[in-house]
């Protein structure tokens, strides 16, 4: 392997065109540092290397690569072209004097391990994954940490070694999650993100950032249905803490004492939900004091939808026995079979008992932007709270998810704590920019750009098409298999989403009747092909149990850039696998 400092020359193929003494990939070497750096590219490229560099106009001459620097002086001013990282360490970078150019250099060579890396996530000729048991990776490498630092070239062999054995949730054959894909603009976005290195509690600190998330959300909200984009809103950690955030305030629309009195000081609360909706609902009712006990979980038809009547039912119990029910959270689209909830149906009962609707549409909220796909969240305009995660059907880079709330300015009144050395009152500007005092949190990490910044780049044409295509190729992986041989499908009837459930039946267990015997051998089949899958690195796909059926996969597509040919080959795969079981 190449030590790490040499990938700092690394633009060309391996006809030498790469070669520093080239005068083509000198010059593009110094086009690229100063796009990225603008001045200080100059100093690092040098007047003999760059045209035009100082002021000069003589063409670049083909000049010796100079030996790399082997001197220990603290810092290191040699004239060099090249750097030897076996004797720098982080404080040689900047802000260390003279640290700008072994600063440009180490983060060109890690930027040419991303791009390498980015690049292979797309080759369908390499792994989905390297796979190796937890015990070999901890015997294979040393990742403790120590008291003394190492140089430049460990860690930039700590980069590589890290996405070596990460998972390629780019690749075009990984359907493992609900969040695949990698996007350009929305890694661009992630990587100007860290290096603005802000936090998005007050405008003073993200002018620019602050302003992007209320444009984003405002629009949001408008594609949800709420007039002119009314209402409030967040982006947070995850779908789980929007969820949460959901039941934080409804708790407070009803009992607004709670704020201050605490769970003593209110009724017994009920939260209800779907039996196939996320487990997030609970566990925010665990870390608000309200208790799993309190979420009641309603009955879903065989497609996985919630029960309207089932829930109109248990919410007349929960009131015969004296209990408060607040809050019932709709699901667009479910984890396992993607499934859509009646939101009309729900939004009726809601209204009916004064109870604060919520839809969780993390995964569904996506398909509020295709022409095509948005009836199946028709009703969710009457809601009083939305989740929407785009780092899910929308291809966003993690992590970015939504709080969408109807009522402007609940959230404030919910969660601001007045704290006097962020959020002063005298200010020179609109004190409504500073948005920290509504959040949970009060480091908060720059979601919206990447969201934003691809939305100028794709336009919401360009999310639709990604949309209805990766539900077109759902649609056909269910066509293919839903009459083929070994194949047996969860639920009849085409997929609402992305969601294809299914199980894989052997040869050897196809000739058996449909008894617990073969149930219990079906079981075992998809952890024994998903292992296998995962040792190979060819592909990766879910599985799960679900109720009183066995484990089975569950295929979702969420990556634009996967293929009829990709479904084709896990198809191909699964059978290649499973057939001797």
């Amino acid at each position: 392997m190449a030590s790490p400092g040499s990938s700092f020359w690394s633009f060309g193929s391996e006809d030498g065109s790469g070669d520093p003494e080239n005068p083509s990939t000198a010059r593009a070497w110094c086009q690229v540092a100063q796009k990225f750096t603008g001045g200080i590219g100059n100093k690092l490229c040098g007047e003999s290397r760059c045209p035009g560099a100082g002021g000069g106009t003589e063409p670049p001459r083909a000049t010796s690569r100079k030996a790399a620097c082997a001197c220990n002086q603290k810092p290191c001013s040699c004239p060099k072209a090249d750097v030897n990282y076996a004797f720098l360490h982080a404080t040689d970078l900047l802000p260390a004097c003279d640290g700008e150019r072994p600063t440009l250099a180490f983060l060109q060579d890690v930027m040419d391990i991303l791009l390498q890396y980015v690049v292979k996530s797309f080759d369908r000729s390499t792994k989905v994954i390297d796979f190796h048991y937890p015990n070999e990776l901890l015997q294979e490498y040393n990742w403790e940490l120590a008291d003394q630092p190492q140089n430049l070239e460990e860690i930039l062999m700590h980069c590589q070694t890290t996405l070596k054995y990460a998972i390629k949730t780019g690749h075009p054959r990984y359907f493992n999650q609900l969040s695949t894909g990698l996007d350009m603009v929305g890694l661009a976005a992630d990587w100007l993100t860290s290096t603005a290195n802000t936090n998005m509690f007050t405008y003073e600190i993200a002018p620019v950032f602050v302003l992007l998330e209320y444009v984003t959300l405002k629009k949001m909200r408008e594609i949800i249905g709420w007039p002119g984009g009314s209402g409030d809103g967040i982006f947070s950690p995850g779908g789980a803490i929007s969820n949460m955030y959901a039941m934080l305030i409804a708790r407070f629309k009803m009992f607004p004492e709670v704020k201050e009195k605490g769970m003593a000081a209110v009724p017994r609360l009920i939260a209800f939900t779907s039996e196939h909706s996320h487990f997030s609902l609970k566990k925010g009712a665990a870390a608000l004091g309200i208790g799993t006990d309190s979420v009641i979980l309603i009955k879903c038809d065989e497609r996985g939808k919630m029960i309207p009547s089932d829930l109109e039912r248990r919410i007349l119990e929960a009131k015969q026995k004296g209990f408060v029910p607040f809050l019932v959270s709709a699901t667009a689209g479910t984890t396992v079979y993607g499934a859509f909830d009646p939101l009309l149906a729900v939004a009726d009962i809601c209204k009916k008992y004064k109870i604060w609707m919520h839809v969780d549409a993390a995964w569904g909220g996506g398909l509020l932007m295709s022409q095509k796909h948005k009836w199946k969240l028709s009703g969710v305009e009457r809601a009083n709270s939305v989740t929407w995660n785009p780092h899910k059907m929308m291809g966003v880079p993690l992590q970015c998810s939504a709080l969408l709330v109807r009522e402007e300015g609940l959230m404030q009144s919910c969660n601001q704590m007045h704290a006097s050395y962020l959020f002063q009152q005298d200010k020179h500007y609109d004190l409504s920019y500073d948005t920290g005092d509504k959040a949970l949190q009060c480091g908060r990490h720059v979601d919206v750009f990447k969201l934003w910044l691809m939305w100028r780049a794709k336009g919401t044409a360009g999310f639709e098409a990604h949309i209805d295509k990766c539900l077109e190729l759902a649609e056909y992986l269910y066509n293919i298999i839903k009459n083929r041989e070994g194949y047996e499908m969860v639920f009849d009837g085409k997929p609402q989403h992305t969601n294809v459930c299914f199980w894989y039946v052997p040869p050897s267990l196809r000739v058996l009747e449909d008894n617990e015997e073969r149930m219990s051998r079906l079981s075992k089949v998809a952890p024994v092909i998903k292992a296998r899958m995962m040792e190979f690195g060819t592909t990766m796909v879910s599985y799960q149990p679900l109720g009183d059926k066995v484990n089975f996969f569950r295929m979702v597509i969420s990556n634009p850039a996967a293929t009829h040919q990709d479904i084709d080959f896990l198809i191909e795969e699964i059978e290649r696998l499973g057939q001797d079981l």
